[in-house]
């Protein structure tokens, strides 16, 4: 059967509580794994298994409930190893690897940013910045709109001029916010979204960072950005013990 991993953790964790379960109807039971100095947090792996709510909130449940004891490596949803000797030689192989994340990360939690532009209000900037937009458009609207060429031209003009504030912002954001974060993890590009960047923050200043957010919220009227945390750290733990379930499971593959 294959194996169902929630989280690394350090083989001296604090054991989590009797009859825990996790992912799959029926939820199946959560058990550890050890291997040297380091532990698993894992379950058998359902069949099937897809991200539906009550699975997404019992991975989260697991991952909380283990955290609540000290620094766990999580794993993204649907990572599933072969079986429970895949889990356990990974752990062997890249030992070093997790103890230095489990150092790294103890106390520490992630903050996903992302950033969309407010349409109107970044309209009136690229206008208001770019001077030969302005221009062009003060000659289509005393000519009565202007031609249909001249029309086209205006509206590349400024899907050029908007498109270049995009990576624009995206930079300025992620440099104003990554001084007050331990660490940044840029994440995969998505249709709608500028910036979609993680930051791994210490507890102890995450109302810093949050209060940083905020001022560059004001700062920046045409963004709209939006926060998601406290996290655990997802975006800076790699490789893990499984693969995502659907694909072929193998030691060593990433799955975070």
């Amino acid at each position: 059967m294959s194996t169902y991993v929630y989280g690394i953790t350090a083989r001296s964790h604090p054991a989590l509580p009797e009859g825990m379960t996790g992912v799959g109807e029926p939820p199946r039971t959560v058990r550890v794994l050890t291997a040297g100095e380091l532990a698993a947090v894992v379950s058998d792996a359902p069949e099937d298994l897809r991200p539906k709510r009550r699975d997404l909130l019992a991975h989260q449940n697991v991952l909380a409930e283990a955290g609540a004891g000290g620094c766990v490596l999580p794993m993204r949803f649907g990572s599933v190893a072969d079986d429970d000797d895949t889990v356990t030689r990974v752990l062997t192989d890249r030992a070093e690897h997790y103890l230095e994340r489990l150092r790294e990360l103890d106390g520490k939690v992630e903050y996903n940013v992302k950033a969309t532009h407010v349409e109107e209000a970044v309209l009136h900037r690229v206008m208001a910045e770019n001077a030969d937009v302005r221009a062009l458009a003060e000659a289509n609207r005393k000519a009565g709109g202007g031609g249909y060429d001249d029309k086209i031209r205006l509206g590349e003009m400024v899907a050029a001029a908007v498109k270049a504030k995009e990576t624009e912002d995206a930079q300025e954001v992620q440099g104003l916010l990554a001084p007050v974060a331990s660490a940044v993890s840029v994440g995969p590009e998505s249709t709608g979204w500028l910036l979609n960047v993680s930051f791994l923050v210490d507890r102890g200043s995450a109302e810093d960072f949050l209060a940083t957010v905020e001022q560059v919220r004001k700062s920046h009227a045409h963004l709209d950005l939006r926060v998601n945390g406290p996290l655990p750290p997802y975006s800076f733990v790699e490789p893990g013990p499984g693969q995502p379930a659907g694909s072929t499971a193998g030691a060593g593959a990433g799955a975070q």
